[in-house]
């Protein structure tokens, strides 16, 4: 599955664009102006997106690599 087919899936399933997850993100204080912050790991992410989105954790990897900087459409 490509990276896009992830994020395409993601949405379908919970409704939010990668820019709603990177805004989330920031909010949860896992970025900052739109980069990862020194110290937060993937694990921290993923357990986020298993718990409140019911992500499996191929999803929430998607995530975590959006928020490391990986490309998407928004």
């Amino acid at each position: 599955m490509s990276f896009q087919a992830y994020l395409d899936n993601i949405q379908a399933k919970t409704g939010k664009t990668p820019g709603d997850f990177k805004k989330m993100a920031e909010e949860k204080g896992f970025t900052k102006n739109g980069a990862l912050k020194t110290g937060v790991k993937a694990g921290e992410i993923v357990n986020w997106l298993k718990e409140e989105f019911a992500l499996g954790h191929g999803h929430a990897m998607a995530i975590v690599a959006l928020l490391k900087g990986h490309k998407d459409k928004e």
